[in-house]
């Protein structure tokens, strides 16, 4: 069984949760599993929009971020850092770890990459050999969102 009060997220906003009582921008741990060979699998969700609340994120928002959030988390945990999905209801991002769940080093290392988002002088991995549909892109507009993330950090893991 993880523990997962003792990594840093309140055990009643793990896994499942009413969508309606979801709060935005916010952090919390979707879901954490060991597989067979002993590691463990966190998949964090990142919610940057309240769920149907009519404000989602456009798909060149998501798209650039989503570049943003590859490259930073690549760079930064690289030794935990498996994957990023885009949410399809436009609203936020599911981050996968492995062997690495605490809130605190995945918001700070999160906060990391979101600083440079705003040093940023392009979307990173966007060049037509790197990227299926590159043109769809907007640096200010990644920017705009890691400011308003940044400026709600505070609340990140009060997620409903």
């Amino acid at each position: 069984m993880i523990d997962v009060e003792r990594l840093g997220w309140r055990t009643a906003l793990t896994g499942e949760l009413d969508h309606r009582l979801m709060k935005a921008p916010s952090v919390r741990l979707r879901s954490a599993r060991q597989g067979p060979g002993g590691d463990t699998i966190y998949c964090v969700d990142l919610r940057v929009r309240r769920p149907n609340c009519g404000d989602y994120l456009s798909p060149t928002e998501l798209h650039s971020m989503e570049h943003f959030l590859l490259e930073g988390l690549r760079r930064r945990l690289a030794e935990h850092f498996v994957s990023v999905g885009v949410m399809g209801c436009q609203t936020g991002f599911y981050l996968v770890f492995v062997n690495e769940g605490r809130a605190d080093q995945i918001c700070a290392v999160l906060e990391c990459v979101l600083c440079d988002v705003q040093d940023a002088s392009g979307v990173p991995y966007a060049r037509i050999d790197q990227c299926g549909q590159c043109r769809t892109h907007s640096l200010e507009r990644a920017q705009a969102i890691a400011r308003e993330l940044l400026a709600r950090r505070a609340d990140w893991l009060d997620a409903a």
